[in-house]
């Protein structure tokens, strides 16, 4: 477990201990990419009718949906998912803003009218994130982590929750296993925190356990 402080009621973590693990974070990206490849060779028949579904309920618009996010120290990079949006959906956000169903630096709307049929589908079951596991073996992404924020995200983060960039950005993590969007941004922060309190190995296979799980039986994806 890392070593951290308290400040008032907060958590502050030391940032130079936690690049430090070199051994940790070797594992770490030694079990990002042979998970990953395995991962994408199991799931390939999946993606390909993923792909296929998209294009016939939507022949015009992309398969992909690539979106600038920021990781570890405030890299940006671009991650990939399935569209399950329509193609107009950043200029539409601007009108949705205020039916934000969560507080914080984040939107989320439980009827969202941007949603296509088929990605309710696969958003309900996280296939939509699958692609990232490309995002995983380009080393942009871990499997396990703090769900990187959007730069207009960021803008929001007091210095306290920007200490979730202090370590790559995940597929998955406690958020998504611990109710998703039924928990507000406050809480996901403090969830954030403690998974990088308590990383290890044997930690991450069990939030992955978790999240094929809740891939399985939905709690709070939309």
């Amino acid at each position: 477990m890392l070593r951290y402080g308290v400040h008032g009621e907060q958590t502050i973590l030391d940032q130079v201990i936690i690049d430090r693990r070199y051994i940790y974070h070797a594992i770490k990206r030694l079990t990002d990419v042979v998970l990953s490849i395995g991962g994408l060779v199991i799931l390939s028949p999946v993606l390909a009718g993923v792909a296929i579904a998209i294009k016939v309920d939507d022949k015009k618009g992309p398969i992909f949906y690539r979106q600038e996010r920021v990781g570890r120290h405030g890299k940006r990079f671009m991650m990939l998912k399935f569209r399950s949006m329509c193609v107009d959906a950043e200029e539409k956000l601007k009108e949705l803003k205020k039916y934000n169903e969560v507080d914080g630096a984040m939107f989320k709307m439980k009827h969202d009218p941007r949603v296509t049929k088929i990605g309710h589908f696969i958003r309900h079951y996280s296939i939509d994130e699958l692609p990232q596991l490309f995002n995983v073996l380009a080393g942009d992404m871990s499997l396990v982590g703090p769900r990187p924020p959007l730069p207009r995200e960021l803008k929001e983060y007091t210095e306290y929750d920007k200490q979730r960039l202090y370590v790559v950005p995940g597929c998955t993590g406690l958020w998504q296993v611990s109710g998703r969007n039924d928990v507000g941004f406050h809480e996901m922060v403090e969830l954030d925190l403690h998974y990088i309190r308590k990383s290890s190995i044997l930690y991450d296979l069990r939030i992955m356990f978790k999240t094929i799980k809740i891939m399985i039986f939905p709690n709070g994806a939309y």
